[in-house]
């Protein structure tokens, strides 16, 4: 998944820390069952960085639009790491569509970081299944 990131809006501190809203004007999502890209135009990062400056906690959320148009709300959490530019996250989806009805019973996991030559955070996500004996 790609997706490209605003210029922070930094709310300023808090009882919790740093809070910054980080608008996402554009994303899409590749895969080996599944191609799409932002929907809508409300897709942000609700950010919180700690005293430090040094762990951002994400609560991000968007919608895609699939390439046969249907759409799929995903939301995810994690954390970043503000010194390496490094991000692990958890996201999952929801869909009223029957060909990706499978998505609402992932639970994704994802490594990602700020690509210096596009500026875009690439993430790579891996869908977390139960080991059985």
């Amino acid at each position: 998944m790609k997706v490209q990131l605003s210029e922070p809006v930094v709310v300023g501190g808090g009882p919790k820390g740093t809070r910054m809203v980080i608008d996402v004007p554009s994303a899409e999502l590749r895969g080996e069952r599944i191609n799409a890209e932002l929907a809508t135009g409300d897709a942000a990062d609700w950010a919180t960085v700690n005293e430090e400056m040094k762990l951002a906690a994400l609560d991000v959320r968007l919608t895609l639009k699939t390439d046969d148009g249907a759409f799929i709300y995903v939301e995810y959490s994690g954390r970043m790491d503000m010194e390496t530019g490094l991000l692990a996250v958890a996201p999952t989806f929801e869909t009223g569509a029957p060909q990706y009805s499978w998505l609402n019973r992932v639970q994704a996991v994802a490594a990602g970081a700020i690509d210096p030559e596009s500026g875009m955070l690439i993430y790579t996500i891996y869908e977390a299944r139960p080991v059985h004996d």
